[in-house]
């Protein structure tokens, strides 16, 4: 009898907890000292992002399209970061495992928006690559400023629309028997499996992003890849090949990064689940390690960045020197 009432119940209304528990890090060995790895990875990364928006924003030779696109990468690789540090700080800091059901929904929405756009940003690159060395005549016609705004901007509206979708189907899920979420912060998976009504909805949205934010980029930037490797056979001379070839390495590199981990991680949890350490710990990295490297790849491989960076270093110095010689 409890428990048809108790069905009838949740048939009826939508259960929704004051809190979600953390317990992603609750039997990580040495949990304090990995903290402190990611707060350096992310230490690095503010300073890394913060650094090439600050360049990209003053440095008039930057404004084209190909650096939009990068100036865009930077931000969303600081807002995630920012975003899942946060949650970090809660646990470890303020000794909290707990967040409010609200801010639960924001900190997801987040993640996982910041998470899309780059995915968005990095196929963009890939275009831009693609652009420039199939049609290098054509570049400056077919890639405009205002093209890449429009690429931009659509990427980054989509990506709102989907996961704030995404949202409302989480606010029609009912929570009446655990509340406790297997990760460090408001992972959308674990979320709507521990929901007592139908989560469908919720399924079949993963999936969906699934396809759109990890095989269909990865599939576009192969192909395009595929046409830059013919393009670059018809190239006589190798010197000319290996010089195409350099303006992509930085590119390669970001998305063998990104996507790299996110694809084994899927793969192998199809093929065998998880420990929950190791998948806290690949998840983890996975989020931090390729906002920390993409401000470092662009700069060290961007001329005008070095040049930019050069000036402002000497002076720096110069200043010193004459505050210190008065």
């Amino acid at each position: 009898m409890p428990d048809i009432i108790f069905s009838n119940a949740t048939a009826n209304s939508i259960i929704r907890p004051q809190y979600f528990q953390f317990t992603g890090f609750s039997n990580l060995p040495h949990a304090k000292y990995y903290f402190i790895l990611l707060c350096f990875v992310y230490a690095i990364t503010l300073l890394g992002n913060s650094f090439v928006i600050l360049i990209i924003y003053i440095d008039r030779r930057l404004h084209t399209p190909k650096y939009m696109a990068v100036f865009s990468l930077a931000v969303t690789d600081l807002g995630e970061s920012t975003v899942l540090i946060s949650n970090l700080f809660g646990i470890f800091v303020f000794n909290t495992e707990q967040i409010a059901y609200e801010a639960c929904l924001i900190n997801l929405f987040f993640v996982f928006f910041f998470s899309s756009v780059q995915s968005v940003m990095l196929t963009v690159l890939a275009y831009d690559r693609f652009v420039a060395i199939c049609f290098p005549l054509r570049y400056h016609s077919i890639l405009t400023n205002s093209s890449m705004a429009i690429l931009i901007t659509a990427g980054w509206l989509f990506n709102f629309l989907f996961m704030l979708i995404g949202l409302i189907f989480l606010t029609r899920l009912s929570f009446c028997k655990s509340t406790v979420i297997e990760s460090y912060f408001c992972n959308y998976g674990p979320i709507y499996r521990l929901a007592c009504n139908d989560n469908t909805p919720s399924i079949t949205l993963v999936k969906v992003y699934i396809v759109l934010h990890l095989f269909l980029p990865m599939s576009v930037i192969g192909l395009s890849y595929a046409f830059i490797l013919l393009a670059l056979s018809k190239i006589t001379s190798w010197e000319g090949r290996l010089k195409a070839l350099k303006t992509c390495f930085s590119h390669l590199f970001l998305v063998s990064v990104f996507y790299g981990p996110l694809l084994m991680t899927f793969v192998a949890g199809v093929i065998t689940p998880f420990h929950l350490n190791t998948r806290i710990i690949t998840t983890s990295l996975s989020y931090a390690i390729p906002a920390m490297l993409n401000p470092i790849v662009y700069s060290l491989n961007t001329v005008e960045i070095k040049d930019f960076a050069g000036k402002m270093f000497r002076r720096s110095k110069l200043s010193i020197v004459v505050a210190f010689s008065k």
